[in-house]
């Protein structure tokens, strides 16, 4: 009998159980420090258990799907570029239109009890597209009018639609991850130079264009010149990692979390771990997306296409960095920006596509080059 040559192996089990670790801390983390805060809010009827239920059921969700994701061939993802980027572009307008408003930005499509966030579909989006389009273009990475128009181009487009959202962290997660991708694909080094010094004028110009960006920036040097304004939300975020320690306060055990940090389950949660938990828990958490990136840039390498090693690759830079700016947004290493700590911060959409993401990477990791 005639062996199946396109019979998977075994997934990286060292990446498998390093997301379900994260996810566990996480789901635990938001239960932690939004307990008090839904407790006292008569919006989630005073339910200190509301988001625990909501993002218990939402990583389960995300759980299974991730399962079902690692045994569909990631191949097939060609095939489907193109309706996968009508589908994002098209909720990225839709979201314009009719999206729900909170905090001065449109960012969200309200589905039932879930608010789906189509910038987090960008993300995955652009890095099938480039990953496609890379392999299939072959020697035309060398090609300036193909790498502007083709692959920044879009790039770009997607990010333009993101940022019309007010949404400047997740256009820079997306043009990040599309260097990191080009830069890997072997783009010339002189091309890529001047893609970086386009994208990072680009980005500058994305925080003068707006006030609050501005004012953000500035409060970023000097937090307490605005200590009861601008400057509150990182001043409390430095409460509860000095509060905290190497040991921490222990779990539970926050102080910041009860009314004096806002909404400390989303993208603050990390100085909440910090104040809980100590140094030790921060290090933890770090050492823990450092070993994520680790297995899947191993997986990148032994990946048996360019397909392949691109997609997991662009999956794997879009976790890290965000997990990076984030990490530097509350220890006060960089301005304030709304970018959520994946698998820590409350966030269904979210959580369910990071883990469809690594559904898609642990399926590359079943198809290496033996």
């Amino acid at each position: 009998m005639k062996k199946n040559k396109n019979k998977m192996g075994e997934i990286d089990y060292i990446l498998f159980y390093t997301i379900f670790l994260l996810l566990a801390i996480g789901i635990v983390m938001v239960y932690s420090s939004s307990s008090y805060w839904a407790m006292m809010n008569k919006d989630f009827n005073n339910d200190s258990m509301y988001f625990l239920k909501r993002q218990g059921a939402f990583g389960l969700l995300g759980a299974g799907v991730m399962i079902f994701m690692m045994s569909i061939d990631y191949h097939k993802l060609k095939k489907w570029c193109g309706w996968i980027m009508l589908f994002t572009i098209a909720c990225l307008v839709v979201v314009l239109v009719i999206g729900t408003k909170k905090n001065g930005a449109v960012r969200w499509i309200a589905l039932g009890p879930i608010n789906l966030q189509p910038s987090e579909i960008a993300k995955y989006s652009i890095v099938i597209f480039l990953a496609a389009v890379i392999e299939s273009g072959g020697n035309k990475i060398n090609d300036v009018k193909f790498i502007i128009t083709r692959l920044l181009g879009m790039s770009a487009f997607f990010a333009g639609l993101v940022l019309l959202e007010k949404n400047l962290s997740i256009a820079t997660v997306i043009m990040m991850s599309t260097l990191i991708i080009l830069y890997a694909s072997g783009v010339p080094k002189k091309i890529f130079a001047m893609l970086l010094s386009v994208v990072g004028i680009a980005g500058v110009a994305g925080i003068f264009a707006e006030s609050y960006r501005v004012k953000r920036l500035f409060n970023f040097v000097d937090p307490w010149k605005h200590a009861s304004t601008d400057g509150y939300q990182l001043i409390q975020s430095f409460y509860a990692l000095g509060a905290g320690g190497v040991g921490g306060m222990g779990l539970g055990q926050s102080r910041q979390k009860t009314l004096y940090m806002p909404e400390p389950h989303t993208d603050f949660i990390f100085s909440i771990i910090g104040e809980e938990l100590g140094l030790i828990g921060c290090v933890v958490i770090i050492l823990l997306f450092i070993l994520l990136v680790y297995r899947g840039i191993l997986i990148s390498l032994r990946a048996k296409d360019i397909f392949g090693s691109l997609l997991a690759l662009g999956i794997t830079s879009v976790i890290a960095i965000q997990a990076l700016i984030n990490i530097a947004v509350v220890t006060g290493s960089m301005p304030v920006t709304g970018v959520p700590l994946p698998f820590i911060s409350y966030g269904g959409s979210a959580l369910i596509i990071n883990l469809i993401g690594m559904g898609i990477l642990l399926n590359v990791s079943r198809q290496k080059d033996r």
